[in-house]
């Protein structure tokens, strides 16, 4: 079975049981390996064909990492033209053999968590690059006394949790002397991004959104300046794809981020109105319209944010993958072509996330109006799971009896002297449209209504007695339904258990809505 082996060292080629690929030795799979080599990818040999090749690939960050799985030759080959691309972009099924083979995993505490935030806080507070032993001992010192004060022998948990880190690649040495001396240790990037992700808040607002889209819209400007002036390889690596690859990515990389970090804000605001109807439920009603309202609003700016830049972001990077085609520079049209893929990501996560959002709201308002206002006592729900508790020793079910109506005969004597005249009116139906100068009496309520919100009514009722004042009795109907979809409209109204019936006048009586002063709407 041949194998395939990522490991520390060289790059290195060989024949299984010890032959060379230079061997001159006589045809078989050693044709297979020639045949590779020289582009025909896939051609067997005068034998059966089959995996003939061992590959070692350098992975300085990784030396312990190892992959074993069978692949043709032609497969090795591009194997390590991937593992050495310099964009990133790897066959994923390589990079999750790679992860299977080590078998990751963490193993944390909250003492080990505790004790790599107290190292980053204090590293970014001082300035450190590396600790010494001694400055790993006293943090841990800290730490040990804020969560176990009564911990015995805190030198020797400390040297057990630091040997853990290390073993788990989240606390490297840097120092390079061995044995000789004490040692430096420094956070690898996997604790700094636990680390960032429990202490660090990087939520996308409407702020940092435009100072990260506005500081892409100049790197890209100024990409495209320079990639009309690159004529050689060099030039286009180190004006237009080294800056996409680098400092480009890593603008997108921070919105992308702080769009996760909003994700897991907006799960912990849900779970917030839940636990506001569980503890409150009828008195939740206004902060959990409030708060409603609010996070729609701040999606609603974010979504508008990064449909208009999206667009202008497509639209430079659309430039300078056009002049890089001219120029024949792969690596840079590579380099913009996983940039715009980025872009596109950031615009679709804001159009999914305002979908989502809206069907969440819109479940929440059905729920609010539903369920919480029909039942302000929790009575129907409780009555409810008390009878469900009870339906194993007390099963309850509708039982409906339906009995057919009598049918009564009797004869029926047609008409015979005086048959009934069907006649059609002469008269037109519809009348033709005549003009009409007068005011439109929609617009005439309105300002009648916004007459007397500006006077200071405070409930509708008072709204609609000063309305309706002039109107005829067959109308106070319709003008009560009228003015109450317009006072819907023009105001905020409080959220009351029980609304009273008030009398407009002697014949008409409506529900109180009570209206805010502060939150009457403009």
């Amino acid at each position: 079975m041949n194998q395939v082996a990522i490991a520390g060292g060289t790059t290195r080629f060989r024949e299984p049981f010890g032959r060379r690929p230079d061997a001159k030795s006589g045809p078989g799979r050693s044709a297979a390996w020639l045949a590779h080599l020289t582009g025909g990818q896939g051609v067997g040999g005068s034998n059966p064909p089959a995996p003939t090749t061992f590959v070692r690939v350098a992975s300085p960050a990784r030396r312990d990492l190892k992959v074993c799985h069978r692949r043709p030759a032609s497969a090795y080959i591009s194997l390590v033209e991937s593992m050495t691309m310099t964009d990133g972009a790897k066959d994923p099924r390589l990079v999750l053999a790679a992860l299977a083979s080590t078998r990751p995993k963490l193993e944390l505490g909250s003492l080990d968590l505790i004790f790599l935030s107290a190292l980053h806080l204090s590293a970014n507070g001082a300035a450190l690059a590396a600790f010494d032993e001694a400055q790993l001992l006293n943090v841990f010192e800290q730490v040990s006394a804020l969560l176990e004060p009564h911990a015995e022998s805190p030198r020797r948990r400390a040297t057990h949790a630091i040997a853990r880190l290390r073993e788990q690649k989240l606390l490297a040495r840097v120092d390079g002397a061995g044995l000789m001396r004490a040692g430096e240790y420094a956070l690898t990037r996997l604790a700094a991004a636990i680390v960032e992700s429990l202490v660090e808040d990087e939520t996308l607002t409407r702020e940092n959104l435009s100072v990260l889209t506005r500081s892409l819209r100049l790197s890209l400007a100024e990409i495209l300046t320079r990639s009309a002036e690159a004529h050689t390889p060099e030039a286009w690596h180190t004006a237009v794809e080294a800056p996409l690859r680098v400092s480009v990515s890593d603008l997108v990389s921070g919105i992308e981020r702080r769009q996760r970090s909003l994700d897991l804000e907006q799960q912990a605001f849900q779970v917030q109105i839940a636990e506001l109807l569980q503890s409150d439920w009828f008195g939740a009603v206004d902060r959990c319209l409030a708060l409603l309202e609010s996070t729609s609003a701040t999606l609603a700016e974010l979504n508008e944010i990064l449909l208009r830049d999206a667009s202008e972001l497509s639209s430079v990077l659309q430039d300078i993958q056009d002049v890089a085609i001219e120029a024949g520079a792969t690596g840079a049209e590579s380099a913009v072509q996983r940039v715009s893929e980025q872009v596109e990501r950031i615009s679709a996560w804001g159009a999914a996330r305002q979908r989502a959002w809206s069907e969440y709201y819109q479940y929440v308002h059905r729920y609010l109006c539903d369920v919480v206002r029909l039942d302000p006592s929790r009575a129907l729900i409780a009555r409810l799971r008390e009878q469900l508790s009870r339906h194993v020793t007390r099963p309850f079910a509708l039982a409906v009896a339906a009995a057919p109506s009598p049918r009564l005969l009797r004869e029926v004597e047609p008409f015979r002297d005086h048959k009934p005249k069907v006649s059609r009116p002469r008269a037109e139906r519809e009348r033709p449209p005549a003009a009409n100068d007068g005011p439109d009496p929609n617009a005439v309520l309105e300002g009648l209504v916004l007459r007397a919100l500006a006077g200071g009514s405070t409930g509708l009722c008072d709204v609609t007695r000063q309305v309706s004042a002039d109107v005829a009795d067959e109308l106070q109907f319709v003008t009560a339904g009228r003015v109450a979809q317009v006072v819907a409209r023009l105001a905020h109204t409080t959220h009351d258990r029980d609304r009273p019936w008030l009398s407009v006048n002697a014949d008409l009586a409506i529900e109180e809505w009570r209206l805010v002063e502060a939150q009457r709407r403009g």
